[in-house]
């Protein structure tokens, strides 16, 4: 396998650890809306900061796209572009749904 699939899937792993702890604790979760029906938390910030931190870990020279941070990290001229979002359909996973 090559070692850019070995690191996305440590990094989804990790981010799946996040998501699944904090559904135990869905009442307790700070939300922030970003538009109409368009919802950020804490733990999406959280995975997507663990994605990114496992991706320049092994490649510090690639560029990250993310849904919440944009390009703050990573390189901006890499021929590389890691996109994340690490946790898509925010809005069910606060409300309890299983479809996330």
């Amino acid at each position: 396998m090559h070692p850019m699939i070995n690191t996305a899937v440590k990094a989804a792993r990790r981010a799946a650890t996040i998501i699944n702890r904090a559904t135990f604790e869905l009442d307790q979760l700070r939300v922030a809306r970003k538009g109409q029906n368009d919802f950020v938390t804490e733990v999406d910030q959280a995975a997507e900061a663990a994605v990114i931190d496992v991706i320049l870990q092994a490649y510090p020279n690639h560029a990250i796209l993310a849904e919440e941070s944009g390009r703050e990290r990573g390189a901006k001229d890499s021929d590389y572009v890691w996109i994340i979002d690490p946790l898509d359909g925010t809005t069910n996973f606060i409300h309890g749904l299983p479809t996330y």
